[in-house]
């Protein structure tokens, strides 16, 4: 399962969030470098673009599209200030993340809760056939994504109350949905009981505050009680809050290892997490970047038992450079590694327990737990 390269035309490079899918940078983690040697803003804000004084060409889409970069995404200014926003957790979209399914198709992968697609009665499993009339079969989820969200002409960017036409297909039925695109909100944590001593810690994205959410989550975890912490579907976000994520369950430490053109990095855990919470972390094929990172340090310092089946392997780093028209090119300037220094880029992580089709990971997941806090 792989991204394919990005198609180029006006608007439809705009590969930002919606409804949870994260793509390129975002997804990448390398909005913030994680370290204060890559630029991390005040509060964690995105890194300023690395600025391209003589870059030929000037435009970051022709920039991107000659790259061979299947990473690479390029963005117009007033796109990426829109990208910015969308790490404070909101989106101007209908409520659908997608997913790439066999033989080119694009379905529904989630519904966002309280969104227009979900009024409307859109279920993760419809087939996407077309947005506006235009068949979507084949494209890239990126271009889809940049369809849904409505992005034409370049100098526009995506707004509310307009209306979006989707061509959805269910057991065997087809039919056209009219949505109206909503600013709404990201909620990219949600905790949920599935016992009195166990708790499911769904993390969406790593967007801000997502590793402040979920210390509040153990801070209200009942003693004795053991942790779910489910990374299905989470395709990356901030690198620094997958990092905040980590330092709840770990008292310091390598969390990954990462390189800029060359030049070393290291990520580190803040003294002080949850060691003692029994803990189990849920992964599936649309686990990505810095998700799987933090699985694969959780995995490698044996803090958590992995369960699910194999993840994604994007473990490559984007970085943004803006060029002298004020566009933004992001290209890859390295790759990840976990603290035992595996790489994910193309492999992904095997999880240590691996569930079998037809099996719920969820119970799954129980059943370990439960072996946890009794050996605990």
């Amino acid at each position: 399962m792989f991204v394919q390269p990005h198609r180029f035309r006006r608007g439809a490079a705009l590969t930002l969030v919606f409804a949870g899918v994260l793509v390129t940078g975002f997804a990448s983690g390398s909005w913030t470098g994680g370290a204060a040697q890559a630029g991390q803003g005040p509060e964690g804000s995105p890194i300023s673009p690395r600025v391209v004084e003589e870059q030929h060409p000037a435009d970051a889409h022709r920039l991107v599209s000659r790259s061979g970069d299947r990473w690479s995404a390029a963005y117009t200014a007033r796109e990426y200030e829109g990208l910015q926003q969308e790490l404070e957790g909101s989106y101007v979209g209908v409520g659908i993340a997608v997913r790439a399914g066999r033989d080119g198709r694009v379905e529904v992968a989630r519904v966002t809760g309280g969104s227009p697609a979900e009024r409307a009665g859109v279920r993760p499993g419809d087939r996407v056939h077309t947005v506006d009339g235009e068949d979507v079969t084949g494209l890239p989820v990126t271009e889809v994504v940049a369809r849904l969200r409505g992005a034409e002409p370049q100098d526009a960017a995506p707004a509310a109350g307009e209306t979006v036409v989707v061509g959805l297909g269910r057991d065997g039925r087809r039919w056209d949905e009219p949505l109206e695109r909503a600013v709404l909100e990201t909620e990219s944590v949600t905790v949920r009981k599935l016992g009195q001593d166990v708790v499911r810690l769904r993390v969406e994205s790593f967007t801000k505050g997502s590793g402040a959410r979920v210390r509040e989550a153990l801070d209200e975890l009942p003693e004795r009680g053991g942790v779910l912490l489910d990374l299905r579907g989470n395709s990356g976000g901030l690198l620094h809050e997958a990092a905040a994520v980590a330092s709840a369950f770990l008292d310091g430490g390598l969390v990954a290892t990462y390189d800029d053109g060359g030049e070393q990095h290291a990520l580190y855990a803040e003294a002080g997490g949850s060691q003692d919470v029994p803990l189990v972390v849920l992964v599936d094929g649309g686990t990505m970047s810095a998700a799987e990172l933090l699985a694969g340090a959780f995995q490698d310092r044996g803090r958590a038992v992995v369960v699910g089946s194999r993840t994604f392997g994007k473990g490559s780093v984007q970085m943004p450079m803006e060029q002298p028209d004020g566009s933004v090119a992001e290209l890859t300037v390295g790759h990840y590694a976990t603290p035992a220094g595996r790489e994910l880029e193309g492999q992904g992580l095997t999880p240590d327990v691996e569930v079998r089709a037809g099996q719920r990971v969820e119970d799954k997941a129980r059943t370990v737990l439960g072996g946890l806090a009794r050996r605990g």
